[in-house]
């Protein structure tokens, strides 16, 4: 069994047209739509999201991890650290992530005080 519509949306607006609800709903208000934005295009290892994790048990005395992921290809690096200071985690960036992927556009953290400089002039690397 086939069918088809061969008018849908002529006969979807005169339906409307003679609906009573539809008519004392009155035109549907625009002030609630999103406005329109432009999509920024990110190529692979622009983004990366970060995230400091940690106190774990350990035997060789590294508690802490910083997890480093990419927002487009979803690939993961992960670097265990024996404590959860700005300087290892700014070095570790440095050593595992710019150097071999370039230096990203954006890293995107949870606010965290370890990738996060509180003022001029503080966090910064010798």
């Amino acid at each position: 069994m086939r069918a088809s519509w061969r008018y849908p949306y002529r006969d979807a607006l005169a339906f409307c047209k003679t609906c009573v609800q539809c008519q004392m709903q009155g035109s549907i208000s625009r002030r609630h739509e999103l406005s329109l934005s432009q999509i920024l295009g990110v190529e692979l290892f622009d983004v990366w999201g970060t995230d400091f994790m940690g106190h774990f048990p350990s035997y060789f005395g590294n508690k802490y991890i910083l997890v480093v992921v990419d927002f487009v290809s979803k690939w993961v690096e992960v670097v265990d650290f024996p404590n959860n200071e700005r300087r290892s985690a700014t070095k570790s960036l440095k050593k595992y992530i710019f150097t071999r992927f370039g230096t990203p556009r954006a890293i995107i953290s949870d606010g965290g005080s370890h990738l996060c400089m509180k003022a001029k002039g503080q966090g910064r690397d010798e």
